[in-house]
């Protein structure tokens, strides 16, 4: 119940005192004489209003005592009212729910992208500054400082605190749902470090698309996203092996793919692609659940995926996109025009240093049986691939084409989807 709340209090002390770090500390003070006193009196009918109540008491009296601060913070949140006036309080909610203007505050476009998503994960998600410093495996006085800077970015740029009105929603919304789908893809595909999958991380993405999902009802790429987000997700059990080793697509036991949430997932692509031209993340939610939907990789409907890549490539053109086409477009018509795409992405700087490009070369020139190129670009990925499981697939796959024939090597491809999570680049 705390990290539900929490995330709302914190949204509404921003709101009422336009500064993050006062709303932080006295968010944290309530909770905190919450599990001094709840144990002892009893939870209180209105739990949220309990905590709201504390902490606008704390961060009143730290601001009598330090009048300068406060003053400063006065005239910050004239300039906020002025720009967005408050709604009025709802008088049947405990705490009024203003994490929607959290969510847009913290991927401010003012922001660096990583500043974004370290924002969101301390406010939203509510993670210790050392929980987000794990997450993205750097030290914890770095993400101090780094947080520490979007704070200061915002407070000095006096970014307000408010949800972008209509005119100002289509240009905004992409950047929180694109901070959602980073953390997301971290957690789906572990940019570095022993494990293959980061699940903590993609289920956190999840509930906060769901949040999102719930305070922006009508916005069909807020489905989108949380959409595609569960018919990758709900693989999740599939693709590693009893020691961790990374399983394609190919050869996952279907039967342990979550069925619930895929029958969600293609739930909300149909909100997705319902009621006007599809979006990005609608589009790659409806590639998801082709795959979700196929008995295995020789039935799916490779047609439809390669049409829907199409579909991508004109909303969101980029070279891991028309990377995870050529690949569709492989299933589809053949090793040979697949790696002939792949080979007119060569010069593109972007897939310079990313391991599915090389990982995906070398099993199409396998197919093909040209083994010498196939174990040269083996090696290519296996030298910048990030995570062990990745690394000792990449290995295995380089022995079977130097040790032995193409009956033993032709198996085992690396599907677009297996790189999913990737596909609008993000």
């Amino acid at each position: 119940m705390f990290r539900e709340e929490r995330g709302r209090l914190l949204a509404s002390l921003v709101r009422r005192f336009g500064d993050l770090d006062l709303a932080e500390e006295v968010a944290s003070e309530a909770v905190e004489a919450a599990l001094v006193h709840w144990p002892v009196e009893g939870v209180p009918a209105r739990p949220g209003a309990w905590l709201l109540t504390t902490a606008r008491r704390r961060a009143v009296d730290r601001l009598r005592r330090d009048q300068a601060y406060a003053a400063r913070l006065a005239i910050l949140q004239v300039e906020a009212d002025r720009a967005d006036p408050a709604p009025p309080a709802d008088a049947n909610s405990d705490l009024p729910d203003e994490r929607l203007q959290l969510f847009f505050t913290c991927a401010h476009p003012a922001l660096s992208a990583e500043d974004r998503v370290a924002l969101t994960l301390r406010c939203l998600a509510d993670l210790t500054t050392a929980e987000v410093a794990r997450a993205f495996l750097v030290p914890a006085v770095t993400m101090a400082q780094r947080i520490v800077r979007a704070k200061k970015k915002i407070r000095e740029a006096r970014i307000p605190f408010r949800v972008p009105g209509a005119d100002e929603l289509p240009e905004r919304l992409p950047g929180v749902l694109q901070v959602i789908y980073s953390i997301f893809t971290e957690g789906y595909a572990a940019s570095s470090g022993p494990d293959l999958q980061r699940l903590d991380l993609a289920e956190e993405a999840i509930r906060l698309a769901r949040i999102l999902r719930r305070l922006l009802p009508v916005e069909r790429e807020v489905a989108g996203l949380l959409g595609l987000m569960l018919l990758v997700h709900a693989r999740r059990d599939a693709r590693s092996g009893p020691g961790g080793e990374l399983v394609l697509l190919d050869d996952q036991d279907r039967g342990r793919w979550d069925r619930v949430m895929i029958e969600e997932g293609r739930g909300l692509v149909l909100v997705a692609l319902t009621g006007g031209p599809p979006g990005l993340y609608g589009v790659q939610a409806a590639i998801a659940a082709l795959h979700d939907e196929a008995a295995d990789v020789a039935t799916t409907d490779w047609p439809q995926i390669v049409a829907l890549y199409d579909v991508l490539l004109a909303l969101a053109p980029s070279p891991v996109v028309a990377l995870n086409r050529a690949a569709a477009v492989a299933m589809r018509d053949g090793p040979e025009t697949g790696l002939a795409l792949l080979d007119d992405l060569a010069g593109e700087p972007r897939l310079r240093g990313y391991h599915p490009y090389p990982a995906a070369r070398a099993d199409l020139l396998c197919r093909l049986g040209r083994f010498p190129e196939a174990a040269a670009a083996y090696r290519e990925a296996l030298d910048l691939a990030g995570t062990a499981p990745e690394r000792a697939h990449l290995r295995r796959r380089l022995s079977a084409v130097a040790t032995a024939g193409p009956a033993d090597t032709g198996r085992h491809l690396t599907t677009p989807d297996d790189t999913a999570g990737c596909e609008a680049g993000v």
